[in-house]
């Protein structure tokens, strides 16, 4: 279990979008299967006789209420970007979860990132759950409290997030994420050419330690120093580094997937022979 933090946007539509895989519709309408969780204060905010099978641009048009409710909400340092993305992905090879599993999953990790504090049902930063893809949970939500101050997510953001998917993965017997490329045994015991490029590929992938993440991180943050800079040129500029940034992370996951054939090769090669038995007969 891997949970990925995308750069802050200005409107939840495109990471919406992204992940349900498929551009947003004011026609189809989203049910449980798909909104597997939200915040707790929808059951205060929706009347009970009100259908809450919405499309999935009035779920996006409620998760940018806060910006019209509160226009002049900000960050400490002025930043208006107040949409936060997290996406949670599965190995390959785990099980199917269930539909409250996913549910427990979205709660955790909302916890985690700081959105949902226990206790504090009716008040809160609204957010919801989309589990629209395989093996892919993803949480979109608005910084903006509903008494109209800001939620700066924890410093160390990083950190909780992934030391609750490990505890996830635990609680819910999934498959370990790998840390790096000492986690790959079969590229250890395997030292094929197939696995040796694995191994190079992995550590490029590597959300905390790999050097592209560490490019993504400075690219973000460059981003986020221009926008606050003053005309059309800054703004400009930045869209086009958090552009650059997506960009890379696609790059990261698909490293990550290619070395994940690759070991499978390497396995397959490392596997020993199957013993042939023959019949010797005496004259």
């Amino acid at each position: 279990m891997i949970p990925r933090l995308h750069a802050r946007t200005h409107s939840p539509r495109d990471p919406f979008a992204e992940a349900l895989g498929r551009p947003l519709s004011a026609n189809e309408g989203l049910t449980e299967y798909t909104i597997v969780a939200h915040w707790p204060g929808l059951d205060y905010y929706t009347p009970d006789d009100e259908q809450r099978t919405w499309t999935s641009v009035q779920w996006a048009e409620h998760l940018e209420d806060p910006y019209l409710e509160h226009p002049f909400t900000a960050s400490a340092d002025d930043d208006r970007r107040a949409i936060l993305h997290l996406d949670i992905r599965l190995h390959s090879d785990d099980r199917e979860l269930t539909g409250p599993e996913w549910a427990e999953t979205a709660h955790r990790f909302a916890r985690a990132a700081g959105i949902e504090i226990p206790g504090a049902a009716e008040h809160g930063w609204r957010w919801i759950a989309v589990q629209a893809q395989p093996g892919r949970l993803d949480l979109v939500a608005n910084l903006i409290h509903l008494d109209g101050t800001w939620r700066t997510p924890p410093a160390d953001i990083l950190r909780r997030l992934a030391d609750e998917a490990r505890r996830i993965e635990q609680d819910l017997n999934l498959i370990p994420a790998r840390t790096g490329p000492t986690a790959r045994p079969a590229v250890r015991t395997a030292p094929t050419a197939s696995a040796q490029l694995a191994s190079v590929l992995t550590h490029l992938a590597d959300e905390h330690a790999g050097p592209l993440a560490t490019v993504r991180g400075l690219i973000e943050h460059t981003a986020h120093r221009i926008a606050r800079q003053p005309g059309v040129a800054g703004t400009e500029a930045a869209h086009g580094l958090e552009l650059i940034a997506r960009r890379l992370h696609a790059i990261q996951q698909d490293l990550d997937t290619t070395a994940d054939h690759l070991v499978r090769r390497s396995r397959i090669a490392a596997a020993p022979p199957v013993a042939r038995h023959t019949t010797r007969r005496t004259p």
